[in-house]
């Protein structure tokens, strides 16, 4: 069976350093960081990337009372994406609009809240918010969207670890080769921030990064990196069928070529570099391209000291001998934005096939020789001879890796 093509009309985010395309991509270029430190309770203080987005720009006070965090930068990047591509809400074909966001966590912020509220009141459920279920099930960031665009298509997330955001494109573009949707929007999104756990649960790891700059202890690649910054943020893309898209004059960033899902299977949390590059490997065998047809790998390592050696054992596999590959990082600027990762990653990427720039992995003062990879680009912007497929990659606990291919849009 044939299938449409699928191509990228418009592009939603907030990050801890933009809170747009170009706002990201500049800073991206200009090797600007987006690093704070902020209060977590019975921690006290702890590194993270904060995002700072006009939140009443897209909703009233009352729903950001009684929605969520992950909801309203999930509606903030949808509606973003929107008026990026040209659409306005009130032609959205609502039944055949869908919406598909890819979360690592949801749910546990609120409940850690509630919990630290009521022990104010000796444990009394009374002061229990009666908003806490909506808040906390797992297709609250989609369902938040679909209530605020009024669109009542699917909408739900796929929870895929740190591998969510390549899902949530992955799974948009199925529905709409499928024809189920005529229109999707998809991508990723996180909360991490606003949960005690997963410092707490990184800390007890040994893997939350630390130092006294904060915009240098995100450090993917480096000798000197002991780990994880974690952030928050969000990037949504529309996704429509490339007839569509034409129909109606749409601008096209690129097209989604190829990808691969699969899971390791052999850890809870150490990734297997075996199984990463048979992901890689099956998502070019699905886009019917070869290793040396990509010019930039944008590699998942998030600075813990073992699992960027083995994506760099997985990439130095697959792409060896293609000495137009070009290798690059985006944690080092926005730390790990968890859900909303892979689809940060590839958006900061997506530029590159209009002004062929590589942006840089930042914070490599001491690259590791474990993680020295040909054409690895680090500290400074690269001029590539040519920009025309992106690879994307995006890992999770667990074991699942994605990689996602798009290419410079042609006839």
């Amino acid at each position: 069976m044939a299938l449409s093509r699928v191509v990228i009309t418009g592009v939603g985010l907030t990050s801890p350093n933009g809170n747009t395309l170009e706002e990201f991509r500049r800073s991206l270029l200009e090797g600007k960081g987006g690093i704070s430190r902020i209060d977590m309770r019975y921690m006290g203080q702890v590194l993270a990337g904060v995002c700072d987005f006009e939140a009443t720009k897209y909703q009233r006070r009352k729903d950001l009372r009684v929605g969520t965090r992950a909801g309203s930068i999930s509606i903030y990047c949808a509606r973003e994406a929107l008026a990026d591509a040209g659409i306005e809400v009130d032609q959205l074909d609502a039944k055949r609009t869908g919406i598909y966001v890819g979360t690592t966590e949801h749910g546990n912020v609120e409940t850690e809240n509630e919990v630290y509220n009521i022990s104010q009141f000796d444990y009394d459920t009374k002061f229990w918010s009666h908003h806490h279920n909506p808040r906390t099930v797992s297709n609250n960031p989609a369902g938040e969207v679909s209530l605020n665009l009024k669109v009542h298509g699917p909408a739900y997330t796929i929870g895929a670890a740190c591998a969510a955001g390549n899902l949530g494109l992955i799974q948009g573009m199925q529905m709409l080769q499928l024809g189920e949707v005529d229109f999707a929007i998809a991508g990723g999104v996180s909360e991490s921030i606003r949960s005690f756990g997963i410092f707490a649960g990184f800390k007890s790891q040994g893997a939350l990064a630390e130092h006294e700059d904060p915009n240098k202890a995100s450090r993917p690649f480096d000798k000197d990196r002991n780990g994880i910054v974690v952030s928050e943020g969000g990037a949504l893309y529309t996704l429509e069928r490339l007839e569509d898209a034409q129909a109606r004059g749409a601008k096209i960033y690129g097209e989604i070529v190829g990808y691969k899902i699969n899971s390791d299977a052999t850890d809870y949390v150490l990734p297997n570099p075996e199984r990463q590059a048979e992901c890689m490997r099956g998502a070019l065998e699905k886009a019917g391209m070869q290793p040396s047809d990509i010019h930039i790998v944008s590699t998942h390592a998030t600075a813990t000291p073992l699992g960027d050696i083995q994506e760099c054992e997985a990439v130095r596999e697959v792409f060896a001998d293609c000495p137009d590959t070009h290798i690059n990082n985006t944690k080092g600027y926005i730390g790990h934005a968890m859900g909303a990762a892979g689809s940060l990653e590839l958006a900061g990427n997506l530029p590159s096939f209009e002004d062929g720039l590589v942006h840089p992995t930042i914070n490599v003062d001491n690259l590791d020789p474990k993680c020295d990879l040909p054409g690895l680009v680090i500290n400074e912007a690269k001029q590539a001879k040519r920009v025309d497929a992106i690879l994307n990659n995006s890992f999770g606990m667990l074991g699942i890796n994605s990689a996602l291919i798009i290419k410079r849009f042609s006839n």
